[in-house]
């Protein structure tokens, strides 16, 4: 070993009196492991942010990984979201930051199921370097399939148009669902997963602020403090993009669609959403739950079955595949663990704070109408052709005015609007 780090060192260091040869080598043999560890720790560094890497290596996360890859973000890496896009050095202090977090969490466990994120990067570290808030975005006509529970599995569509919107104010633009991105919207909320919001503060153009509050909360304004305030950007809705789950009613519904299962076979949405809607002990006891399908056709549908038992395999095994890739019971994920706020239909989303609760001391309430963030639905059947969908607002009486008439009219009334708009006359 001596002997080793005495010829090392007479590598490095040449006695005196050598060639020209010999005292160059040092220098060249230094600058080529420069350049070798250079190469080596970007290698490295890729690898470690590979998303394989952060899903399957470091900390196997199935829900997180899973529903990632079958995302519309499947290619975005983890650190592109999770650390944000900037420069090395700060990426390098946020993964160690980050890394002794999960890896005391696991040494010392204590993490518990399900797992919340926090510490998220904000918007304009991670949305906002591919997607341009100043971007205008145009009105889109929207389609939704959806599929009842009866025996013939009747197809409806749903028709809207989504006021996306955005822009900047300098353009004339800065309304639609984006007006909350151009305009600056802090609020507080009571929860990790933001779902009880009891004070929003919009900043005017004047430099003032019109504060919300909800009144059933009992909420003490005079107790806010900046740092409380969060600010409202992408992420206060788009909060499940790129790890979406599916409810088994909205998953029947994209896997009819889809052909992966065919509407043809007699009951499959009910049947379906009923067996993903159980309970059970472990993921073999649902897949073998799904594959009883199979004997209820073949015990109820028998005619049905034998001419289309292909169609009944093929679904039982796109069941399957939307039930693991949706369900996750060893860490207590599926579709109700973490609320999706980009819609309000299985959570509260949009009504957190457009629920005619949020008053100002005017008693005027945050925006809820109907027509706000897209136009009044309209659902057509069968082999109904629809010939009209309301674009723009049209004349409204003066209740229909109020920014809080919804919650009035379910109070007044019932919360259908049919009793006075019908299809024949929807004046």
């Amino acid at each position: 070993m001596k002997r080793f780090f005495r010829w090392l060192g007479s590598l490095f260091v040449p006695p005196a009196g050598s060639s020209t040869l010999r005292r160059i080598l040092p220098i060249v043999l230094t600058i080529f492991l420069m350049l070798v560890c250079i190469v080596a720790t970007n290698n490295v560094w890729e690898a470690t942010n590979a998303t394989s890497f952060c899903g399957l290596t470091c900390h196997t996360m199935p829900p997180e990984y899973t529903t990632q890859q079958n995302s519309s973000h499947a290619r975005v890496t983890c650190e592109e979201c999770h650390l944000g896009r900037t420069n090395l050095g700060t990426a390098i202090v946020r993964k160690v930051e980050y890394s002794w977090q999960t890896g005391t969490a696991m040494v010392f466990n204590t993490y518990h199921y399900p797992i919340i994120a926090r510490n998220m990067r904000p918007a304009r570290d991670v949305c906002e370097t591919c997607h341009l808030p100043e971007q205008f975005s145009n009105d889109t006509l929207v389609e939704l399939k959806e599929f009842a529970d009866d025996e013939n599995n009747t197809l409806s569509y749903t028709y809207l148009i989504l006021k996306t919107g955005g822009g900047s104010k300098r353009e004339g633009l800065g309304n639609g669902i984006h007006w909350h991105i151009e305009n600056p919207v802090d609020y507080i909320a009571l929860d990790e997963e933001r779902q009880q919001i009891p004070y929003v503060r919009v900043q005017n153009e004047d430099g003032s602020y019109t504060e919300y509050v909800d009144t059933e909360v009992g909420f003490d304004v005079s107790s806010v403090q900046e740092n409380q305030l969060q600010r409202m950007d992408c992420m206060t809705c788009h909060n499940r993009t790129a790890h979406t789950v599916l409810s088994p009613d909205d998953g029947l519904d994209q896997l009819i669609s889809q052909r992966l299962v065919s509407r043809m076979i007699p009951e499959i949405k009910k049947k379906a959403v009923e067996i993903l809607s159980g309970e059970y002990s472990d993921q073999q006891s649902a897949l073998d739950a799904i594959a009883g399908l199979e004997a209820y056709y073949k015990d109820k549908y028998n005619e049905f079955y034998v001419t289309n038992q292909q169609d009944v395999t093929r679904a039982i095994d796109a069941l399957q595949t939307y039930y693991k890739d949706n369900f996750f019971l060893d860490q207590k994920v599926n579709w109700q663990t973490h609320p999706d706020n980009s819609q309000h239909s299985q959570s509260p989303g949009c009504f957190r704070c457009h629920d005619g609760k949020h008053l100002t001391v005017e008693k005027k309430a945050i925006r809820l109408e109907c027509n706000l963030c897209h136009s009044i639905p309209v659902v057509s059947q069968g082999s109904a052709i629809l010939t009209n969908i309301e674009i723009a607002r049209g004349p409204e009486p003066a209740s229909h005015r109020s920014s809080n008439w919804i919650a009035l009219h379910y109070q007044s009334f019932n919360e259908s609007c049919q009793d006075c708009h019908t299809t024949a006359d929807p004046g």
